[in-house]
């Protein structure tokens, strides 16, 4: 049973491990929760190994260390890995990520279809504005 709510999230990563030699490995995030995410990476991570996160979409970088829940061959190719965050306040950090990931897609939907070019703060006022009260809060957290 998923003790928290995923969240479909679309969004560039890089993942470290021990057992990754060089620099970190290129990731694509496919969905968030309160307490960790799920990627797709090109090999396969150990469950139980210590990674390290980062999301270099956003200024600064969101940095975080996790480990790894469950490895699972990917349906496409790869493998589908699931990281559980070790600090509740990184969990939250997490989520803050996605919804200014939500609002730098808003922003740029907004230019592709409207035309309009938004700053990053009139962006973020019209997505809270007409997206927020639904976008889950981490203490919506249960499980399904």
């Amino acid at each position: 049973m998923r003790q928290f709510i995923r969240h479909p999230v679309d969004l560039p990563v890089e993942i470290g491990t021990g057992n990754l030699h060089g620099p970190a490995a290129a990731a694509h995030a496919h969905d968030i929760s309160a307490g960790g995410l799920a990627v797709h990476v090109d090999r396969a991570v150990a469950p139980g190994e210590h990674v390290h996160i980062c999301i270099p979409y956003v200024q600064p970088a969101f940095e975080a260390d996790a480990r790894v829940a469950w490895c699972e061959p990917s349906e496409i190719e790869g493998y589908e890995v699931g990281v559980t965050f070790l600090d509740a306040e990184v969990a939250f950090l997490a989520r803050m990520v996605e919804q200014v990931c939500h609002i730098e897609d808003y922003r740029q939907s907004v230019s592709r279809i409207e035309g309009r070019q938004l700053s990053a703060e009139e962006a973020a006022t019209e997505w809270i504005d007409r997206y927020a009260r639904d976008f889950p809060s981490i203490a919506a957290g249960r499980p399904h």
